[in-house]
């Protein structure tokens, strides 16, 4: 079984974790952020750090509660980490005539299409442009962000032939060979 949960979460300087029955708020420079905590499972904050444990009970719900409290340490260790630094995406979009372009809070995208995409940003995301061809996201909450960077990403996924499209900057897109004459 993994032992996930028995690591404590070191709570930064700057942060504030307030726990009130199964509701967990972390407020710090970047924001503000909660999380509901999952039954049979305990946090409590012990001089600057997090420590979860799991309510004992029958076999069978104890083996789940285990489970749940890995996930949900790694869910608080994301809310720490987000309200303390934040959280970053970026992407790369390859295409001749292809760019992209923020403005406050909408993302403007030229992608081959007859029209511009725009794109709505959810709040607590911003983006920044530093050359026409990358897009850097930057949030606190890690799932919202994700579901950003996969949304403007389903625009025009990278294509296996000529590689054309919005990738991650980590992504790597294996080609295909072009027909052959």
């Amino acid at each position: 079984m993994s032992r996930v949960a028995n690591t404590p979460i070191p709570v930064p300087a700057g942060v504030e974790v307030k726990i009130n029955g199964s509701q967990l708020t972390a407020k710090g420079p970047k924001g503000e952020l909660g999380l509901s905590i999952t039954d049979g499972v305990n946090v409590e904050n012990d001089d600057g750090k997090l420590k979860f444990s799991v309510t004992e009970s029958n076999h069978k719900t104890t083996r789940r509660r285990v489970a749940m409290s890995g996930t949900t340490r790694a869910l608080v260790n994301n809310i720490i980490t987000g309200v303390s630094t934040g959280f970053e995406r970026t992407l790369t979009i390859i295409g001749v005539g292809y760019r992209a372009q923020a403005q406050g809070s909408k993302l403007n995208l030229t992608l081959g299409f007859s029209h511009p995409v725009v794109y709505d940003l959810p709040e607590g995301v911003s983006a920044e442009t530093p050359t026409q061809t990358s897009i850097v996201l930057r949030g606190s909450d890690k799932q919202v962000l994700g579901q950003a960077a996969a949304e403007i990403r389903q625009f025009r996924p990278p294509e296996p032939y000529k590689g054309k499209g919005i990738r991650y900057s980590d992504e790597h897109v294996v080609r295909k060979q072009a027909k052959k004459k």
